[in-house]
């Protein structure tokens, strides 16, 4: 299939913004096309960044280092929502609009389709992780999960434990992969072998678990929407710690554990982003780039921490600096 049904060419704006905090040195802000409205963002393998530009069905592509942005079309219905970068270097797109997962090929630049079975109807598809063998798996809020292989383009749905709801997706150093259910406020760690789903249950009920993400050591950071809590949870102990989010009604959305184990988390309620370090127990707050960002994911490179403010089409880096 090909990937340029549609491209757009785009100078974008950058601005530095110079910041206080030790987390980091500075933050770079790219406008993208108006009515994007970019939800999740990924680094390319070249050094580029992706984004799915969730209105225009498209996947946009941002050169940091001259502000050009393209926008590749996905194909008809397209409404992607979550972006990852696939151990092959490719772009991995779950598309709730195609109800399929979507790979574009940067060096190729051709699109292909994975739609799910027609049996499962509409999954709204949510987000997509790799397990250690490859495997593609992911998400669907209407209360599925599921998995493609992409060698085979063997694929399997499986029905939620507690119906609708799950939501993030994540994978460990070890490879095993973990899902949070946003309705059903619960953790769930996938049998890569057979796709069964083990509920893990968070001490604090209804806490609106949305998304996850693993740190250097296995544990599994949530970002609680309903709760306003960072809550992180230790497979190796079947521990659970929380932290409440600063301010008077927070709202976390995203979540994205740095090279140095930083955890990044994104606030609805304080239109910023928090990054939290373990060791000290401490928040550093970043208000958004410019009232109503919405940054709704967040991922990020060594040194780099990229946030797609979805609400007012911009891509934000901050640049952490070197490695600890």
């Amino acid at each position: 299939m090909t990937s340029f049904l549609r491209s757009l060419a785009f100078a974008a704006a950058a601005l530095a913004v110079t910041s206080a905090s030790s987390f980091a040195q500075d933050r770079q802000v790219y406008q993208v096309p108006e009515g994007s409205r970019p939800h999740d963002v990924a680094p390319a393998p070249d050094g580029k960044v992706w984004y799915t530009a969730q209105r225009k069905g498209a996947l946009g592509i941002l050169d940091p280092q001259t502000g050009e942005v393209r926008e590749v079309a996905l194909g008809p219905k397209s409404a992607p929502h979550g972006v990852i970068q696939g151990p092959d270097g490719a772009a991995w797109i779950t598309d709730g609009g195609q109800n399929a997962i979507v790979r574009y090929n940067p060096k190729t630049e051709d699109v292909k389709v994975w739609p799910l079975p027609e049996e499962t109807g509409y999954t709204n598809l949510n987000t997509g992780a790799f397990d250690g063998d490859g495997i593609h798996w992911f998400t669907g809020q209407n209360g599925i999960y599921g998995r493609l292989d992409p060698e085979t383009g063997d694929m399997r749905v499986f029905e939620a434990p507690e119906g609708r709801g799950p939501y993030g997706i994540a994978s460990t150093p070890e490879g095993d992969v973990y899902y949070v259910s946003l309705a059903g406020s619960y953790l769930a760690k996938t049998d890569t072998e057979t796709g069964e789903a083990q509920v893990i249950e968070p001490p604090t009920p209804n806490q609106g678990a949305r998304r996850v993400w693993s740190d250097s050591q296995g544990r599994l950071w949530i970002s609680e929407w309903n709760s306003g809590q960072l809550s992180p949870y230790d497979p190796q102990s079947e521990t659970w710690e929380a932290w409440r989010l600063p301010g008077d009604n927070p709202k976390a959305y995203a979540v994205y554990v740095d090279e140095r184990d930083v955890v990044w988390v994104s606030d609805f309620g304080g239109d910023a982003v928090h990054a939290f370090d373990p060791e000290t127990e401490t928040f550093r707050t970043f208000p958004a780039s410019q009232t109503g960002g919405n940054v709704r994911q967040i991922l990020g490179r060594p040194g780099e921490v990229w946030l797609p403010e979805s609400g007012i089409d911009r891509l934000v880096v901050i640049r952490t600096g070197a490695s600890r």
